[in-house]
């Protein structure tokens, strides 16, 4: 899944950001792209649609080190979280190789989330992916707010794997580097698997 560039002696690992509509993906890449060095990043691309914004952009974690002689690069991508742009979806989650799933910790968001986690494993399958062979880890945004389920409850419905998960309030950056250092490892682990 991940791409090799031998004249840049990088390899390319794509990152998503899947979840329902207005749950923070976006914050998330905003916050992680504001406090990543400028050196290390290119330039944040954001793809606007009437409702909904995708962004995309790349970095290049120096304190990774190398493998096999080789920099590692990750391209972050939020998708589109309504439904309506379910084909979107599916174009960003081509080659994808790691997940964070961000849940809204709202209790009248849980449907919305269960819809959406549901969403993505059926997107996964019709590209000939599964779940169970992808890193990805959950992270419950917007704990801050009044009306926030009970982290036990979100694990029970969303996280019935047991992935790495994390309590997060991404607009003041709390859990956003845990959720992404996490799947970072993860996919670093799948890399050396085959390298």
């Amino acid at each position: 899944m991940s791409f090799i560039n031998y004249s840049s002696r990088e390899i390319n690992c794509k990152i998503v950001y899947y979840g329902p509509g207005l749950c923070g993906k976006t914050t998330n890449l905003q916050v992680i792209y504001k406090k990543t060095r400028p050196e290390a990043k290119g330039k944040m691309i954001t793809l606007a649609t009437e409702t909904e914004r995708t962004l995309f952009f790349d970095f290049l974690p120096l304190a990774l080190g190398d493998i096999k002689g080789f920099k590692t690069r990750f391209h972050l991508y939020t998708v589109p979280g309504q439904i309506f742009y379910d084909a979107s979806r599916k174009l960003i989650l081509k080659g994808v190789d790691g997940i964070v799933y961000v849940a809204d910790s709202q209790v009248e968001r849980m449907d919305a989330n269960i819809e959406s986690f549901d969403n993505m494993k059926i997107n996964l399958e019709e590209q000939g992916y599964s779940l169970a062979n992808i890193p990805y880890v959950i992270q419950y945004n917007k704990r801050d707010l009044p009306s926030a389920v009970p982290v036990e409850e979100l694990r029970k419905v969303l996280n019935t794997d047991g992935v790495p998960d994390f309590e997060s309030i991404a607009m003041d950056s709390i859990g956003v580097f845990e959720s992404l250092k996490a799947i970072v490892k993860l996919v670093l682990i799948e890399l050396k698997k085959g390298a």
